[in-house]
């Protein structure tokens, strides 16, 4: 009996691949689980932002004098030369991740892993330079358990960090089986579950830079 080699290509029909994009406009279970996935988080994040809150309105100065070992100069957080610059990449990330999107979308897997190749390499790149901005702010005297201050600071960027680590390795998941060849135009959901992934938290920390950043202090 004839075979159709084609049906037997890896690259198309491999249940590696995960399963054909739907094309007739509705949702598959990955993206479908990803967007419950990001549901939860946000409610996650919305539970960190109001308590940040909480505690920023109940505090008569803020950012406060917390130790008072500490002047509360020290306290000001630079946009310069790492988080303003940090930003930027991250935010344009969120824009390379999104033409790899569209590149797989019409079967030009070349631009698909270039762009997510540069996507992982921007993500490696903020957590380099946050890890750096932490150990900056520690050689001042900031850190988790200095007061209410370090402590709300640490952990709202603390956990959009582990975040942004846990969207690097799902694009570097994404990454390697690009290179394997695992999708197409016909096959991209995992793809386009992560670039929601990322998108999400790339919103999250402008947010996280508004507030923590821009938010003038009161007191």
């Amino acid at each position: 009996m004839a075979t159709d080699s084609h049906a037997l290509t890896p690259t198309e029909h491999s249940p590696v691949a995960g399963l054909s994009h739907d094309a007739r406009g509705g949702i598959s279970n990955v993206v479908l689980g990803m967007l419950l996935f990001i549901t939860s988080e946000v409610m996650f994040f919305a539970g960190l932002f109001a308590a940040y809150f909480n505690v920023r309105a109940n505090a008569a100065v803020w950012p406060p004098n917390i130790p008072d070992t500490i002047p509360a100069e020290k306290y000001h957080l630079e946009i310069l030369p790492l988080v303003g610059p940090a930003t930027v990449l991250l935010i344009l990330s969120s824009f390379t991740c999104q033409f790899a999107v569209w590149a797989i979308r019409r079967g030009d897997r070349t631009g698909f892993i270039r762009n997510i190749a540069v996507t992982f390499i921007i993500g490696v790149t903020f957590l380099l330079m946050q890890a750096t901005d932490y150990v900056a702010l520690g050689n001042e005297g900031i850190t988790l358990s200095s007061g209410t201050f370090g402590t709300t600071y640490f952990t709202l960027t603390g956990f959009h960090g582990a975040h942004v680590f846990g969207g690097a390795i799902m694009l570097a998941v994404v990454l390697y089986r690009g290179l394997a060849g695992q999708f197409s135009a016909r096959h991209y959901d995992a793809v386009e579950a992560v670039s929601l992934y990322w998108h999400f938290v790339d919103v999250v920390w402008i947010l996280l830079f508004l507030l923590l950043y821009l938010l003038p202090g009161t007191g």
